[in-house]
């Protein structure tokens, strides 16, 4: 029911922050729009699975983030713009890969950190971050 599209992607080296966004628009007008959608970040890097990162529920209220990513990376979202962001802070070279935005459909009271869960995907945007 929503289209995602990622940016804030690039190339930083270790030690550098980045913040991504990822903007939802609704496919047909009148549709459940993303505030009423738990949304999540993955990451893919090559030769590798595609893995969580970081969750948060259509409200707002509860947050979730992979072992990787804690401490060091903090999801929110706006839904006046209908857009949620990953703050990435004290970037390492294993965190290079491929982020997609994801949104979760069903309004569930937590996050879910399975690729399942998610509904729609965005293209990605690429990561890089140098030694």
């Amino acid at each position: 029911q929503v289209y995602l599209v990622e940016s804030g992607g690039g190339l930083v080296q270790a030690g550098d922050s980045l913040r991504l966004a990822c903007a939802a628009s609704q496919r047909t007008s009148g549709s459940v729009g993303m505030s009423n959608m738990g949304m999540g970040w993955f990451r893919q890097a090559p030769g590798k699975e595609r893995e969580f990162v970081a969750g948060i529920t259509w409200s707002g209220s509860s947050t979730y983030y992979a072992n990787s990513a804690k401490g060091r990376f903090t999801i929110s979202r706006v839904n006046s713009k209908s857009t949620v962001y990953l703050q990435m802070n004290s970037l390492k070279p294993e965190d290079t890969a491929v982020y997609y935005c994801a949104a979760d459909y069903s309004q569930r009271g937590t996050v879910c950190p399975i690729s399942g869960c998610y509904d729609s995907w965005g293209q990605g945007t690429q990561v890089t971050v140098s030694s």
